[in-house]
């Protein structure tokens, strides 16, 4: 249950990240209001699964998936652009994602 709950930290940092654009530098207030919130929920669920889980890996893990999910977010919303490189980088985050995963008990 703690990675379920490490992964859905990381969904709501991928919230927060691509809700910052939105704010228009927290100007608007709704997508302020939702980046807070994103912000709070991401912060809460790590520190719950932190209870269980290594706190290098808990927090590489939800960086991890934040970065990537917000690079792939910022492809597809934005017209950041996507190159191999890009691709390359990603898939090194994940490759270390993984191991972590493999490497924790």
């Amino acid at each position: 249950m703690p990675w379920i709950i490490l992964v859905l930290a990381g969904l709501f940092e991928i919230g927060w990240a691509i809700g910052l654009k939105y704010t228009d530098g927290f100007s608007k207030l709704w997508p302020t209001v939702g980046t807070a919130a994103a912000m709070a929920i991401s912060l809460g669920l790590l520190g719950i699964a932190m209870k269980s889980l290594p706190v290098g890996t808990a927090y590489a893990i939800w960086v991890g998936v934040g970065a990537v999910g917000t690079v792939i977010l910022g492809i597809v919303l934005f017209q950041e652009p996507l190159n191999a490189l890009r691709v390359i980088s990603v898939a090194l985050i994940v490759t270390g994602l993984v191991g972590l995963k493999l490497a924790t008990p």
